[in-house]
């Protein structure tokens, strides 16, 4: 017999941790290899590890709801021959490689071995997801008690300081011993105006017979903390445009029932959209950007991140190069995605890379809204309901005609109002030029 672990796997290039959002299996339950062992959640999105080996689940280590870092221990299994049992003395080695399953901490390999203690920072080593977040947001790590192996700081105690709204930054006062126990709010009147806004603690709210406490999971979390930094790390500007789509409205209608029973899928009026903000883009690239500190970067692809929501969550798949796509292939694009996420099959792949958000808000029958920024593009473009409105017309008679509101907010580090006022007369001059004479959709 042989003990032999799973790790949590990197599910994505860029992903570095994972939620066990549910686990499949229980301790005593058999499995073979590739066997789905449990649920989880990476960069908002489901997928299932599967077992390496085959034989008998021996203990769960990971817990439901609990962050991890990729290559930590989640779980072992017993099997009959094929591996080495780890000797009893080797195990304790296996933990101070990988973060407490409680603390959520990073890439243990690249970290010391001395403890990261409040006492002793010198000579400290920080994984490179701290480095990276502390100096994203001006973390000064000299004032941060770890919670990790040895008081290691881990990515988990940045969150939460960035969640708080509190932070530790080099100007402040130093931190008070712990056996002091200041309060964190005493350093806030050394730090700048944007960073010293301290979030409002959680109400106290009675729960009274008949209401329902429902837990939040690791998806909604997920979503909280990057509409959280999105709206803590960029300035938000907003503006609307009308349009005038009755055309589009008229071509779309003329040919979709055509196109269904030929294609196989809906022709829907937001690939139309879709199409002309990727057309648009190519000609304002500024609004393909993003910022990265002391620099912005200018994005030669165009993908496009779409909404598609859930009952419980909301995921954003990409289009991958939309200028290059028909409106047809945009369409069918859309309809796979959505498809994939309704089914639990979208991969982690498939969330990654966008540069420019759509969201069809008017899917639901909203007429005018504003989008949160999807961290760390630039801008989003919320398309609003269709509806049918009596309008001036040039020659001054009135009739009733298909209008739609864009409304796009914008992170006012990277873009101006000239620039995105401009790029939003583009998309409408695209769509209310798009007609049966002029427009095809292969």
């Amino acid at each position: 017999m042989a003990i032999e672990q799973i790790k949590m796997p990197q599910l994505g290039e860029s992903v570095t941790e994972g939620t066990i959002s549910k686990w499949l299996v229980s301790v005593g339950d058999k499995v073979n290899k590739y066997d789905p062992l449990a649920e989880v959640m990476t960069d908002k999105v489901n997928a299932e590890v599967p077992s390496s080996f085959t034989g008998v689940i021996k203990e769960l280590i990971a817990e439901e709801g609990e962050t991890y870092e990729v290559g930590q221990v989640i779980l072992t299994i017993e099997t009959e021959g094929g591996g080495e049992k780890a000797p009893a003395e080797s195990e304790p080695k296996a933990e101070e490689k990988a973060e407490p399953a409680e603390s959520g901490g990073n890439d243990a390999a690249s970290v010391s071995k001395a403890p990261a203690t409040a006492d002793s920072p010198k000579g400290v080593r920080y994984s490179p997801a701290v480095l990276k977040l502390s100096q994203e947001h001006g973390i000064d790590l000299n004032q941060v008690t770890g919670t990790g192996g040895g008081g290691r700081i881990t990515r988990k105690d940045l969150m939460k300081i960035i969640e708080s709204g509190n932070i530790p930054t080099a100007d402040a006062a130093p931190a008070a011993p712990e056996k002091a126990e200041a309060p964190a709010a005493a350093a806030a009147p050394a730090q700048p105006a944007a960073q010293a806004k301290q979030a409002a603690p959680a109400p106290n709210i009675p729960v009274m017979p008949g209401d329902v406490e429902i837990p939040v999971t690791g998806v909604r979390k997920a979503i909280a903390a990057n509409m959280l930094r999105s709206k803590h790390e960029a300035p938000h500007a907003w503006t609307m445009m009308e349009v005038d789509v009755t055309n589009l409205v008229e071509y779309r209608n003329s040919i979709k029932g055509e196109f269904k029973q030929k294609e196989g899928f809906n022709l829907t009026f937001f690939a139309f959209f879709v199409k002309a903000v990727a057309q648009a883009l190519k000609e304002f690239p500024q609004i393909n950007s993003m910022w990265a500190g002391d620099k912005i970067i200018q994005k030669k692809d165009i993908n496009i991140s779409i909404a598609v929501a859930t009952d419980d969550a909301l995921f954003v798949p990409v289009i991958k190069a939309a200028d290059e796509k028909t409106i047809k292939g945009i369409a069918r694009e859309i309809n796979d995605l959505a498809v994939k996420v309704r089914t639990g099959k979208l991969t982690s792949a498939e969330m990654q890379g966008g540069t420019f958000t759509v969201n069809n808000t008017g899917s639901f029958g909203s007429v005018q809204s504003m989008g949160i920024i999807n961290y760390p593009q630039a801008a989003i473009l919320q398309v609003e309901s269709i509806v049918k409105r009596p309008v001036v017309m040039s020659n001054g008679m009135i009739a009733v005609r298909d209008m739609v509101n864009l409304c796009m907010s914008l992170d006012h580090r990277v873009l101006d109002g000239l620039v995105c006022g401009r790029f939003l007369q583009r998309v409408k001059e695209i769509l209310e030029n798009t007609s049966k004479e002029n427009t095809s959709v292969y």
